[in-house]
């Protein structure tokens, strides 16, 4: 893997775990809108970091980021969830237009090579959007992706977001290959981070954990098994892999639709 410039987008628990498997012997720079305290920890654990405070949601903001590059490794953590955010029009802002914004922004300033990767949800898997709908969460400027007739429900909203998600990295794919770079994204299930904590607690905690029994693995998640496959997906070993979404939610996806084929059978 290259040991260039490392960006961190988000300061969360799986921020902090990809910082902490990706950042040994190398520049961190970590991009948050409150990122002091996750600056601190990694500085007194040894790593080389600094930090800018950034708002997904302004392209300006992430831009300001993105110049001080180039960066060999950018990694997308930063986003909210129903549990986190009061309404839908947050979700929109930060998870959806906060991706594009991303994409966009890091464009000019990755390195030759290098290697973008958006954490995405396995939500996005469990979304039932229409053709022409995933069309325009592709293509759509990042400031004309939020239409009128958007869901106003936080979950629904989630779900479209996350797709957008994974449909953006995907037509993404062949612009970032002109600069010689990848972009993946990966979709992690339930994990135990401060915010998968809220969900597990919430009211909707039983339905969730229900998920989790009809997984392969029967668990929660962590943020180092997320941290893994990202390693994998900025290293060589995954040089020929661009464009793809990798589902990391130990079988929830898998388990959901096969209850849902064996009740239609």
């Amino acid at each position: 893997m290259s040991q260039g410039l490392l960006a961190i987008i988000g300061s969360g628990g799986m921020g902090l775990a990809i910082a902490r498997r990706l950042g040994s012997g190398r520049r961190i720079i970590l991009g948050d809108i409150n990122p002091d305290r996750a600056t601190a920890t990694l500085l007194s654990e040894g790593y080389a970091i600094s930090s800018i405070r950034i708002d997904v949601s302004s392209l300006s903001s992430v831009q300001a980021m993105a110049a001080l590059g180039p960066f060999s490794t950018i990694i997308h953590t930063a986003g909210v969830s129903p549990a986190t955010a009061t309404t839908a029009a947050r979700i929109y802002e930060v998870d959806l237009q906060g991706t594009a914004n991303v994409i966009d922004a890091f464009y000019p300033f990755v390195a030759d090579g290098g290697s973008l990767v958006c954490i995405s949800s396995m939500a996005g898997h469990l979304a039932n959007l229409a053709p022409e709908l995933e069309a325009h969460l592709a293509s759509a400027t990042a400031a004309e992706l939020v239409l009128d007739g958007f869901p106003t429900d936080p979950r629904l909203a989630y779900c479209l977001a996350k797709r957008g998600n994974i449909l953006r990295v995907r037509a993404s794919a062949k612009r970032y290959g002109e600069r010689g770079a990848r972009i993946n994204s990966v979709s992690p299930g339930i994990v135990r981070t401060p915010m998968g904590e809220l969900e597990l607690k919430g009211e909707r905690g039983r339905v969730v954990m229900g998920m989790v029994g009809l997984s392969a693995c029967k668990r929660v998640g962590t943020p180092g098994d997320v941290a893994g496959v990202v390693a994998f997906l900025c290293g060589q070993d995954a040089s020929y892999i661009t464009g793809t979404d990798v589902l990391v939610d130990g079988g929830m996806v898998a388990g959901r639709v096969w209850e849902e084929e064996s009740e239609v059978k």
